[in-house]
């Protein structure tokens, strides 16, 4: 039984990677799409490489999402609240993928873990959820947004002599290297949240002692987000590239540039899994902020928000019914 639940739990955590591919792909793309900078073929390749690449840079996050958040028991209950919390989270991306929302797959994954956890009478880290998700989800838009702004607003101003035409065309090229860093860095961000779930369940089942990520746990999870990623997510796209705010390539380089530093600084220095979606998306906010106020269309950002706010909760309760039911079932 702990075998097969060992494999199912590796099974669904990709399919829960593969639908964190599809799902975030606009976080990437969407603002080269909009300004034309890449076609979509070419930016969804583009991103399914770099994520792909960048689930290799590090495993520090991991650590922090297979450690930091639950602590599962050591049985196959521990390895059942696990699998619950990947099909919970599964279901709140389907189903914001297809309501169009730029939801966070991490916050998801976080929310059906906690939400399974609590049903499973199961311990739960709080003061390591405040600390590594809750401060970093409240902090990193803000700072999206500042940064988004104040990039380009810096580009405003060096490049205010140069003639509109040769400006936009400088930028759209731009947005092919901001675009890939935005990829690399959603790649090492978002693969490390599986791969802690995966190494959760390994070190529950007993075949590890620590939260050490092994090498083809990092290589199944790249080969599923990349294929993910591949796969697309056009209504997203659609939402972050053109119904937020209309964007120029100076804008979608300054949003992208943005991210893309909050992105890495999270990752290596302070090792907290934040949210790729919130941070882009922020980082679109504070670039489109630039032009006036008005521009940015509130009713779809405030639709954003709220989505936000309700992930932890849209993700945990399903995962906290499928745990009792299932545990109700089995036994376990």
């Amino acid at each position: 039984m702990e075998l097969t639940l060992v494999v199912l739990i590796i099974i669904v955590g990709l399919t829960f990677d593969f639908t964190n591919g599809f799902h975030d792909a606009a976080n990437a793309i969407a603002t080269s799409i909009s300004t034309r900078a890449l076609t979509p073929r070419v930016a969804l390749a583009m991103a399914a490489v770099m994520n792909f690449c960048g689930a290799f840079l590090g495993t520090e996050v991991a650590q922090t999402v297979g450690s930091g958040i639950i602590g599962a028991p050591e049985d196959e209950s521990g390895l059942l609240l696990v699998m619950c919390a990947l099909l919970g989270a599964i279901g709140w991306n389907v189903f914001t993928w297809w309501r169009g929302l730029p939801t966070s797959s991490s916050h998801a994954l976080i929310g059906g873990l906690v939400g399974a956890a609590l049903a499973a009478s199961a311990t739960v880290h709080w003061s390591g959820i405040v600390d590594k998700v809750v401060l970093p989800m409240l902090l990193s838009p803000l700072v999206g947004v500042a940064l988004g702004y104040a990039l380009h607003v810096a580009i405003l101003w060096v490049f205010r002599r140069s003639t509109p035409r040769r400006t936009m065309r400088r930028f759209r090229m731009a947005q092919t290297v901001s675009a890939a860093a935005m990829g690399l860095g959603h790649g090492l961000q978002d693969a490390q949240k599986t791969m802690g779930v995966i190494v959760l369940a390994l070190v529950t089942a007993g075949w590890q002692d620590d939260f050490s990520v092994p090498v083809w746990v990092i290589a199944a999870v790249a080969a599923a987000m990349a294929a993910g990623t591949y796969s697309g997510g056009r209504r997203i796209i659609t939402t972050l590239g053109r119904r937020i705010v209309h964007l120029d390539p100076p804008r979608g380089f300054a949003a992208e540039t943005a991210a893309a530093a909050v992105l890495y600084t999270t990752a290596f220095l302070v090792k907290a899994p934040i949210s790729t979606t919130q941070t882009i998306t922020a980082a679109i906010l504070g670039a489109g902020a630039t032009r006036r106020a008005s521009a940015v269309r509130w009713q779809v950002a405030r639709s954003i928000v709220t989505a936000w706010v309700l992930t932890f909760f849209g993700a945990g309760i399903p995962a906290a019914a499928i745990y009792l039911v299932l545990h109700a079932v089995t036994g376990l």
